[in-house]
């Protein structure tokens, strides 16, 4: 049975910068109150040009980067996002075109903040039965898009970005080594988005009725997270027949730094053992982990065979948490002759646009030829 391992990530974040004091322009607060009920002191915002597919794609081509593998041998793309791009096409398909993944299977995964971990748990089941050798997971938002920036309990939280990991095969042990995966719909009007779906199709009413803004029990939710964060940690290291002292980082979902606090003291883990960045990026949802994991890996705290315990929670409500074996990318076969990484991969795209042009090109020929026909 092969393993499935990390050999690739990547981060995309917007350039501009929303701090507190920003936002205490917009509603009555101030930077105490954030950050000390929250650790929050700036987030990101996307510009106008950046949308969901295109934070993803820019994750995608530096994670494919660092594994040094061609969007054409991916089998798999996962995007999971609390604010796709559509409800249909999914996010997955577009990324799938841009980056020129001619053979991949594409699809969107909506599990709200846990869906990193979902998606990652899924791809490595899927190269672990051997249906495929290399898949793409992508966390990515544009939640300030959905945010109603009259609304204290919900605007200082949210910040935009994408995360990306590649997995791939190998006989090597390591990699993802187990997996939970939790919900309970009983509380899922703890944290909704309404409009915009079957039972709230956008119209005049739900624009007025503020359904197409996020609403959140903020007590419900700060409960119900400080009581499964550190529950599913246990449990996942359990099934990998490992101990929280056996384990070199904490990668939290990065919402609020005393849930994190809190999950901390439940583990009796020093709470420098956790990854923690939510003070720069605020709750990026999907992003949140991948982003932090990132960082941790540039800083240098993050090493190739380290055990790192991946966890979260979000709407539905859902949570989950994943161990992991890092890797790094070392299980490519290195060619004779490698031309530089950026320009393969500008290639890449150059010969993916091209690509999506002739087809789309196609497609408007036989729609021609098939009125004549009629």
């Amino acid at each position: 049975m092969p393993y499935a391992h990390i050999t690739g990530w990547g981060v995309s974040v917007p350039q501009s910068v929303l701090t507190n004091d920003d936002i205490a322009k917009m509603v009555e607060t101030n930077d105490e109150w954030i950050r000390s009920r929250t650790g929050i002191r700036e987030r990101r915002i996307a510009a106008e040009d950046q949308f969901t597919s295109t934070l993803a794609v820019d994750a995608a081509i530096k994670a494919l980067q660092v594994a040094d593998l061609a969007p054409s041998e991916l089998d798999l793309i996962i995007v999971t996002s609390s604010s796709p791009e559509y409800i249909f096409p999914a996010t997955a398909c577009l990324v799938q075109d841009q980056i020129g993944a001619t053979k991949a299977g594409a699809f969107d995964l909506l599990a709200a903040c846990t869906g990193f971990i979902f998606a990652v748990n899924m791809a490595a089941q899927s190269i672990r039965s051997g249906s495929i050798k290399n898949a793409l997971i992508i966390g990515s938002e544009t939640l300030s898009r959905f945010v109603n920036w009259k609304d204290r309990g919900t605007c200082i939280l949210f910040g935009d970005g994408a995360g990306a990991f590649v997995l791939q095969a190998s006989d090597v042990p390591g990699g993802v080594l187990s997996s939970v995966m939790h919900s309970d719909g009983s509380g899922a009007d703890a944290l909704t988005l309404l409009g915009g779906g079957a039972r709230y199709p956008a119209s005049e009413i739900t624009v007025a009725e503020g359904k197409h803004f996020v609403q959140m029990d903020g007590k419900a939710v700060f409960r119900f997270a400080t009581r499964v964060m550190g529950a599913a940690t246990r449990e996942a290291l359990d099934l990998a027949h490992m101990t929280v002292e056996e384990i070199d980082w904490i990668i939290p979902h990065q919402a609020n730094y005393r849930i994190i606090e809190t999950a901390a003291k439940y583990l009796k883990a020093p709470i420098e053992k956790f990854i923690i960045n939510v003070d720069r990026y605020g709750n990026t949802s999907t992003a949140s982990i991948p982003i932090a994991a990132v960082e941790a890996v540039e800083s240098g705290k993050l090493k190739g065979g380290n055990k790192v315990v991946f966890v979260g929670f979000g709407a539905g409500l859902t949570w989950g948490a994943l161990v992991a074996e890092w890797t790094g990318p070392i299980l490519q076969t290195k060619k004779k002759y490698s031309p530089p990484t950026q320009y393969r991969f500008f290639a890449y795209r150059f010969i993916a646009r091209v690509r999506s042009w002739l087809l789309r090109a196609v497609r408007h020929i036989e729609r021609i030829l098939s009125r004549h026909e009629l």
